[in-house]
């Protein structure tokens, strides 16, 4: 007997730490020890220069930082995160109620006639007809003793989640922003690249009609018109397709901010600015500073969590159970003691028999862990790349940006030599023609470069997260407190 006793207390004693969940620890990233792209990139200011939060100020563009302050607070994707966050906050408020007991209150009054004929149910007195009143004041405690970790298990869990959800939060207000800032940059590409075909129509437009004049002089034939003004028609369509791109990226640019489009204009202003040099941090910091890797990891914790909840359920569940109150025929005497009636017990239920239920319950959470890893590993090396494409981007586009500038020079003292050996009759028209088509796609193309290079730099911020830090999620959490224990 004496052995049975020490067996189910040892079996008490150390079924706690058996059905716990699994010490969390960060699943390992292959990290590399820094970025392959070489310098000048790596010759950069410190990460923590960024804004906090604003980091598009990194810029220095007035109007950027006005769209995007406005986005910031009329963005519905935003909003919509905002929701969820509140919603996983509630959420944990709700697991967390598990680790406090319930307290039910009810009141009732009523009045009842019992039937004379009623059965006796083996009394020798025939019953006789009563009338009689009851008012009741019942109380009713349930608490689950969390032997065995499953609401602690559960609690971790649900904090793991809310953080997974602020840190989701901050992913959303990384993507709105860098969306918004891509675009506007592109819009600001676009507006230099139209002025530059503008630029061009209203020189073909005068070389047109210098030809017209030589055709009336007999020093240009109609071949030449003809060509000049298909130059001039070509000109013009591209000039109206770009402004369909611009209406479409202002239309973009009034969604990010939660406005219709028929109330946004952007005014037309060329890309004034250039890349500044931007911030970058080593790979092992890009873990701390992206909300998506956050996201992943807090993740990966609540799957950790919800073994230990499917672990529990294989060991008995405890309740501590009571009743009492106030029971009388007449109210007045309600609050007197004899009115008083109270019960107070425990029960446990064992699962015996459950077809493997719990079981299998057990194993899916353990494969929904490494699911999660794999999706946390997977999340950090995306963000690698996305940091390397950004560097390797940037380099690549300065150096064709240097390259361009020297073509648009060339390309100009090209078309000043055709005109001059057509005009003294060396070279036909074609050659101008050939020129002017030249000139003007290599200062389209400066412009599309310029534009690329400042779209890049806004996914280079990004893919470093935008200066947000994970420290900020320590904060997060529901914590045990006195002040919920006694919340309805």
């Amino acid at each position: 007997m004496k052995l049975k006793l020490r067996a189910a207390w040892l079996l008490l004693v150390c079924a706690p730490a058996l059905a716990k969940s699994p010490k969390y620890e960060k699943p390992g990233v292959a990290t590399p020890q820094n970025w392959q792209t070489p310098s000048p990139w790596h010759e950069a200011l410190p990460l923590d220069s960024l804004p906090k939060g604003a980091w598009w100020e990194f810029f220095a563009d007035a109007e950027l930082n006005s769209y995007e302050q406005r986005a910031m607070a009329n963005n519905q994707s935003l909003q919509a995160a905002i929701a969820r966050l509140s919603e996983a906050r509630a959420s944990a408020r709700v697991t967390a109620a598990g680790l406090y007991p319930e307290l039910d209150a009810a009141g009732r009054a009523t009045r009842q006639r019992l039937a004379g004929n009623r059965p006796t149910n083996g009394a020798v007195i025939a019953p006789k007809p009563v009338t009689e009143n009851e008012f009741t004041i019942p109380f009713t405690l349930n608490y689950e003793v969390d032997l065995f970790g499953r609401v602690r298990s559960d609690v971790q869990a649900s904090n793991a989640s809310f953080q997974a959800s602020a840190a989701d939060l901050e992913n959303v207000r990384l993507l709105v922003s860098s969306e918004l800032a891509g675009d506007y940059f592109q819009l600001r590409e676009l507006d230099s690249e139209i002025a530059v075909v503008e630029k061009a129509i209203e020189y073909q437009r005068e070389a047109l009609i210098l030809i017209e004049n030589r055709h009336r002089g007999g020093a240009a034939s109609g071949l030449d018109v003809a060509q000049q003004q298909e130059v001039l028609d070509s000109s013009i369509t591209q000039l109206a397709l770009l402004e369909q791109q611009r209406q479409q990226f202002q239309h973009a640019l009034a969604m990010l901010q939660g406005l219709p489009p028929a109330e946004f204009t952007a005014p037309v202003r060329g890309l004034e600015i250039r890349p500044p040099a931007l911030p970058l941090a080593v790979p092992s910091e890009v873990l701390q500073r992206r909300p998506d890797i956050a996201t992943a990891e807090r993740n990966t914790a609540a799957a950790n969590a919800r073994i230990g909840v499917a672990r529990a359920a294989l060991y008995p569940s405890i309740s501590l159970g009571g009743g009492g109150g106030l029971d009388t025929q007449v109210i007045n005497n309600l609050f007197n003691a004899p009115s008083l009636f109270w019960s107070l017990g425990l029960a446990a239920l064992e699962p015996v028999i459950a077809g493997g239920r719990n079981r299998a319950q057990l194993e899916f959470a353990r494969a929904g862990y490494q699911e999660a890893v794999a999706n946390y590993r997977e999340t950090a090396l995306t963000a690698f790349q996305q940091v390397e494409d950004a560097l390797s981007g940037l380099n690549t586009l300065a150096a064709a940006y240097e390259s361009q500038q020297r073509a648009v020079a060339d390309s100009e003292r090209s078309l000043d030599l055709a005109n001059a050996r057509y005009t003294g009759g060396l070279v036909t028209y074609l050659d101008v023609v050939t020129a002017e088509q030249l000139a003007l796609s290599n200062e389209r193309q400066l412009t599309q470069l310029l534009g690329q290079r400042m779209t890049t730099s806004v996914l280079l911020v990004k893919a470093l997260g935008g200066g947000w830090d994970r420290a900020s999620l320590t904060t997060i959490g529901i914590r045990p407190s006195l002040k919920q224990a006694v919340q309805q």
